[in-house]
């Protein structure tokens, strides 16, 4: 077999720069340096009018952004990646006021709490409180309860894929979709390709085990459904759903199950495996062939499940 280097698209090779330049943590030590050494990007994006503005809920801080023209508008509540360890509503802005602009809806991101310094139930009860306080602010955000998706990349989309199991289980306000990108799902690493990239220079095996052990904390080797979205039995009921990943990525195998299970359970679903890319590729390459397409099919997706009438 090709090495992880000679298989990865050519129009992504750049994008390996900040993972050479930033590897990810596999200790606390190290950790604590990754988040002092990657800041968020302070030059936002200027698309179309949107704005943003952060509101504060019993110490939860979310940022609202808006797109143009009158509303109401659908909404989009945004989890970030970082392995439940590193990142920030401050990383994703950017990427927020693009996606905002791009689907016409609203886009609600939560600064959840990160671990190891607040394991589970922490970040999910964070993310939990964010969704309740959107449709509870409908009204006053101009936003259309009815159209309404949960969103998230990696260790995002592991939280996005728990929280509407727990939505669901709750009997919550019903979910319009969810998308995940290359969600983190899994704790117990066993799939084939988690140990196919055992020591890859993206996120690897020795990576995403020292986040889950910062994520879950000790002592619980069979973590609920709402930490561990793969370990659930029960996939019915959920929104339809968007999965995408590259078949370089360390999720890749986790998330292609999830998707068959999905579908499985009778829940629309449409999975993407894109070639030659690994995990994170559309955000260190937006502009190249495979992180375009990545971009236009989430857009696709979004666009057709919070606008029906497009």
């Amino acid at each position: 077999m090709k090495s992880f280097i000679d298989r990865v698209d050519p129009e992504l090779l750049p994008g390996l720069d900040f993972s050479e330049a930033f590897p990810p943590p596999t200790t606390i030590d190290e950790l604590h340096s990754f988040r002092s050494k990657t800041t968020a990007d302070t030059t936002y994006a200027d698309c179309s009018g949107v704005t943003f503005q952060d509101r504060i809920t019993d110490g939860l801080r979310l940022r609202v952004f808006t797109p143009a023209g009158a509303g109401p508008h659908p909404a989009i509540y945004w989890i970030h990646g970082g392995g439940m360890i590193a990142g920030s509503v401050d990383h994703d802005t950017p990427y927020c006021t693009v996606l905002s602009g791009e689907t016409g809806a609203v886009v609600v991101a939560v600064d959840y709490r990160l671990s190891p310094e607040h394991p589970f139930p922490a970040p999910l009860d964070d993310v939990h409180a964010g969704l309740q306080w959107l449709f509870a602010s409908a009204e006053v955000l101009s936003i259309d309860p009815h159209r309404v998706a949960v969103a998230g990349s990696s260790a995002g989309g592991g939280l996005a894929a728990g929280l509407t199991l727990l939505n669901r289980d709750n009997g919550g306000p019903r979910i319009a979709f969810q998308y995940l990108m290359y969600p983190m799902l899994d704790h117990t690493h066993t799939s084939n390709s988690s140990r196919e990239f055992h020591d890859i220079p993206t996120w690897n095996r020795a990576h995403s085990q020292f986040a889950w052990q910062c994520y879950l904390g000790a002592g619980q080797p069979s973590p609920p459904i709402y930490a561990a979205p793969a370990a659930a039995e029960d996939l019915a009921a959920l929104p339809p759903t968007l999965i995408q990943v590259g078949d370089l990525d360390l999720f890749r195998d986790e998330d292609i199950n999830y998707a068959t299970r999905l579908s499985n359970a009778g829940v629309p679903t449409e999975l993407h495996v894109y070639p030659g890319a690994y995990h994170g590729y559309e955000l260190n390459c937006p502009t190249s062939s495979l992180g375009a397409q990545t971009l236009t099919d989430r857009n696709r997706a979004l666009t057709k499940a919070l606008h029906p009438s497009c």
